[in-house]
């Protein structure tokens, strides 16, 4: 089985921002456990800590497990069918492959030793389970630490309840509260709230009658001493009194412990006033965060306008409430877990969910459209942020809509626009699932079902199931054709034809992507597939051995990217350019161009267009010699491939430079030699094989014309002088590096400067000298 690629090896945990009070003895024990037991599961209610007493416990073994600790946050995941899928992406494993993703995953663990922290799993506690169960049958080195409201339920568990924080003994001596963990957590978050606030004897009786109210739940305390910033402790003490005295708090049933939390988060929601409290209710449809935007669009209300959101908002966040993460662009607000299920207790008992929900689903569906527009222009790179930072709400967006007929159908428009998603940043497999269910889920030949069925196609083509591929493609022709859908029958043709790419039937292949480019010219649709059909033919013109065609149509590419800031088709042209030169025997422009594409590849995590531009590099290093750094670089691809597809999607035109490649390299290292320098390659994370490739991480300095001449440029400037080296004018390499043209001027104008030289041509031709300086400097 093959193993999928992984990003690092250290693990994910967050970093330890708050201190930890209370918990020493179960840490100790729960590090006592998973020395023994290979499934430790932390229970007890929201809200007492599950969550900070796991993250501790995974900071403190992470010497023992060689292959990293790393945490799968599940709070946000409402699809058990996607547990896999999360977990393979907190690993931080590629694999855009059609294989199951539960494969994927014992591949990728089988001889690894790590501690899994599954985080949140009370409402997809089978999912959990399941998963569990078969990874730790399967790989020997896992261990795995769950946090639940309650068991898995799986043979080789053990439990370890986590209780609240202890509270003061009974008689205990003045000046002692500090022996009580509660007291110590009331007295940590009261300093924070109110500055210069100090525990005193007076007040110690006070605040141990607030802790007992309130159990000894940290999130119950944390709420409660918030009301300090307008409540005197008097004041809070006896609100609290009052509150767990009302008849409705005695008789709610179920575990004390549990109508203590509810207890204390209704308390907080009473003190709310009724707009905050309208705004609680609302933002709990949202699921990882959400934007002041999204806030206006989906919670606005009678009561509650869009243009006094802002306040609202930073209300709720005084009140703790609402946690505010600053981001780059504008701040994101999220619920605490057990607040957001209380908010969507309300919501439901109000009446509203369901169109509170349908209101997310078409703020996202809005923002899924707009991306896609914008996704094909400069923002190319703010669409790949963007996209992640909401992937959660993406999710609850479909998942809504495909649990009921009456909505199915924006599901599958949802999942349809999502393919620059899917197919543009390394989410094929999740893609495909959505996609897979959205179809099944509809039935009318609508537009938006043609999308979707050239989309799936397109995924199934990316993943190398070309029969599947195909068959999809020709039912969506089929269809398209019956109903005068032009776009989609452009679109299928061309997807077609990328399929007989890939199968080798080039003269057929060639004659698709004349077909759609002709119909993408008629319907006057351009965008980065239409791109793509441009640049896929001009890969077969040069398997055809028309050099100067493809060359030409690859340059057409690079320059509709240019006009229009498109970068992840663009880099495929750049890779066209890379064969072009390749064939041509220009070896020089031939590395330059894959380094290019690599580096614009990387930034959109496309394994595909990063193995296809690897593969390149390592086809230069080796029709110079260069032959170390030629197999390192085949063994990279051989450890990515699998991750992708067939190795050079089983193609003959697409292999034959690879075959001998890897043929004229083993024979001048030998076999030792080369099967190890392939196993080096095959042992780099993506990202060190990227640094490896692209020759990042040294100094670039001038050739040395006088004795010990220092390094003149960084990195960066390094990078820039390599594009300016390609021909790039300064908007185009700052559209490449995505960056502004200003910057991209003063790079420019720096490297001139320092260099001592005054125009471009020489920059290329000290270029030239400095990669051949540094390569007979690794192979020495």
């Amino acid at each position: 089985m093959g193993r999928a690629l992984v990003t690092d090896r250290q693990g994910n945990l967050p970093a330890d921002t708050t201190s930890f009070v209370g918990r020493k003895d179960d840490l100790a024990e729960v590090k006592n456990l998973l020395s023994k037991a290979r499934l430790v599961t932390l229970t007890g209610v929201g809200g007492v800590g599950k969550t900070r007493l796991a993250l501790r416990t995974g900071n403190d073994l992470r010497r023992a497990f060689p292959d990293g600790v790393w945490l799968v946050e599940l709070a946000d995941l409402q699809n058990g069918a996607l547990v896999p899928h999360t977990v393979i992406e907190a690993l931080g494993v590629h694999d855009e492959t059609g294989r199951d993703q539960v494969d994927v995953l014992i591949g990728h663990l089988a001889d690894r030793q790590l501690l899994l922290i599954l985080d949140n799993c009370e409402h997809l506690v089978e999912a959990c389970a399941d998963l569990a169960d078969t990874l730790l049958r399967a790989v020997p080195g896992l261990r795995v630490l769950a946090t639940s409201r309650e068991r898995l339920g799986v043979n080789c568990e053990h439990l370890w309840p986590v209780n609240p924080l202890p509270l003061p003994q009974t008689g205990l001596p003045p000046g002692e509260w500090a022996r009580s963990a509660a007291l110590t957590f009331f007295g940590e978050r009261a300093a924070a709230v109110l500055p210069g606030f100090a525990m005193t004897n007076e007040t110690q009786a006070q605040i141990t009658e607030v802790c007992r109210l309130l159990g000894g739940i940290p999130l119950a305390i944390e709420l409660s001493v918030v009301q300090l910033r307008v409540l005197t402790l008097d004041q809070l003490t006896a609100r609290l009194a009052d509150c767990y005295r009302l008849p409705h708090v005695r008789s709610r049933g179920g575990l004390p412990r549990h109508q203590t939390l509810h207890a204390a988060v209704e308390w907080s929601f009473d003190l709310c006033a009724p707009a905050e409290q309208n705004l609680w209710m609302r933002a709990s449809v949202f699921a990882g965060g959400f934007d002041m935007s999204a806030a206006e669009r989906v919670c606005s209300a009678a009561g509650l306008a869009a243009d006094e959101m802002l306040i609202h908002l930073f209300r709720l966040v005084d009140k703790s409430v609402l946690i505010c993460e600053p981001d780059a662009e504008q701040s994101r607000f999220r619920l605490l877990e057990p607040l957001r299920q209380y908010g969507m207790d309300k919501l439901r008992e109000s009446g509203q969910e369901t169109e509170v929900r349908r209101r997310h689903r078409d703020y996202y569906l809005d923002l899924a459209e707009r991306s896609e527009k914008e996704w094909f222009g400069p923002r190319q790179a703010e669409m790949v942020t963007r996209a992640g930072l909401e992937h959660a709400n993406f999710r609850a967006a479909l998942d809504f809509s495909l649990a009921s007929p009456a909505d199915a159908a924006t599901g599958l428009r949802l999942a349809a626009t999502l393919w620059f998603y899917w197919a543009g940043c390394g989410m094929l497999g999740e893609g495909r699932h959505w996609l897979g269910r959205a179809l099944e889920s509809t039935a009318e030949p609508t537009a938006d079902r043609m999308k979707a069925l050239w989309v799936n196609g397109y995924i199934h083509t990316l993943q190398g199931e070309v029969a599947a591929a195909v068959s999809i493609l020709e039912e969506c022709r089929e269809h398209a054709s019956s109903t005068g859908d032009e776009v989609a029958l452009a679109y299928a043709t061309h997807r077609i034809g990328c399929n007989a790419l890939v199968g080798d039937d080039i003269g057929y292949a060639k004659s698709l992507f004349e077909d759609a480019q002709e119909r993408y010219r008629r319907l006057d649709v351009l965008d980065s597939n239409v791109m793509l059909a441009g640049i896929e033919l001009a890969i077969a013109s040069v398997f055809l051995g028309d050099l100067d065609r493809a060359a030409a149509l690859c340059e057409e590419a690079c320059a509709t990217g240019q006009e229009h800031g498109e970068q992840w088709a663009y880099a495929y042209a750049i890779y066209g350019l890379a064969l072009v030169t390749l064939s041509r025997g220009d070896l020089h422009q031939a590395a330059a161009y894959g380094r290019q594409c690599l580096r614009i590849k990387r930034d959109f995590k496309d394994l595909l267009g990063i193995v296809l531009a690897i593969e390149v590099l390592a086809w230069t290093e080796a029709a110079q010699a260069n032959w170390d750094r030629a197999a390192t670089m085949l063994g990279v691809a051989q450890r990515i491939w699998p991750s992708v597809g067939f190795p050079m999607f089983g193609s003959k035109y697409f292999g034959a430079p690879h075959g001998q490649c890897a043929a004229q390299t083993r024979e001048a290292l030998g076999d030792r030699e080369y099967e190890a320098k392939i196993a080096h390659g095959q042992q780099l994370t993506l990202e060190e094989a990227i640094t490896y490739a692209l020759g990042e991480g040294k100094t670039a300095s001038r050739p040395a014309t006088e004795p010990n001449q220092p390094a003149v440029l960084t990195d960066r400037e390094f990078e820039v002088a390599e594009l300016i080296a390609t021909g790039l004018s300064n908007k185009a390499i700052a559209q490449n590096l995505v960056i502004s043209q200003r910057t991209a001027e003063g790079h420019v104008n720096r490297i001139l400067r320092k260099l001592g030289f005054d125009s471009r041509t020489q920059v290329a031709t000290w270029i030239t000298h400095t990669s051949l300086a540094n390569e007979r400097t690794s192979n020495n």
